[in-house]
């Protein structure tokens, strides 16, 4: 059985040899063909709901997807995301929240002719895999209504288990699930 080391030493290889960039995006359904969509439902108060654009640490805003060892040192894994992190998570949080909600959902700018009732505004600190075989998401996320209900203000940290060997794509499904119970802390806390 391959090793984690050996695994990320072939990825960077073959990446190396081949002159191809390896890209990986989340999965849009989850592995046996279930859908990747959250199945918890929370009911808010709020019928149209803007996710402004996530910001992430420095680290995390570049296309290399990261991985923190146990000196706490931040570095490559070999892999790249598909998509810039910070607008590929935006749109997750969107449409997961959508989903959890069955409310009006959409990421900034608001693309509607009426107003929303409430922006979600979320800024990620850790957004790393570690070397303990999880993907890391924490942060503060703020919840600032248009006309009713007041504002929150509420700090999370989310850790799920990458499963199988670390690799870019195992890590790029860890984080996908990262975001969805994300978006169901958001709605549990912040949109009641």
């Amino acid at each position: 059985m391959m090793t984690r080391l050996s695994l990320l030493s072939l990825t960077l290889f073959l990446s190396a040899c081949g002159g191809v960039d390896l890209r990986f995006d989340t999965p849009p359904t989850a592995v046996g063909g279930g859908s990747a969509l959250p199945e918890e439902r929370v009911s808010v108060r709020y019928a149209r709901i803007e996710v402004a654009t996530v910001t992430l640490p420095t680290y995390a805003q570049d296309e290399e997807i990261v991985l923190r060892d146990d000196s706490g040192a931040i570095a490559p894994s070999g892999g790249l995301w598909a998509d810039e992190p910070g607008r590929a998570v935006t749109l997750q949080l969107a449409r997961d929240l959508d989903a959890i909600t069955g409310r009006l959902v959409a990421p900034e700018p608001w693309p509607f002719r009426d107003l929303p009732d409430v922006k979600v505004d979320v800024r990620i600190e850790d957004f790393f895999a570690t070397s303990g075989g999880t993907f890391r998401l924490s942060g503060q996320m703020f919840v600032a209504p248009e006309d009713y209900g007041t504002d929150r203000a509420r700090r999370f940290e989310i850790e799920v288990p990458v499963t199988g060997e670390m690799t870019p794509g195992a890590i790029a499904a860890a984080r996908a699930r990262a975001v969805s119970d994300l978006a169901a802390f958001v709605a549990r806390k912040g949109l009641r």
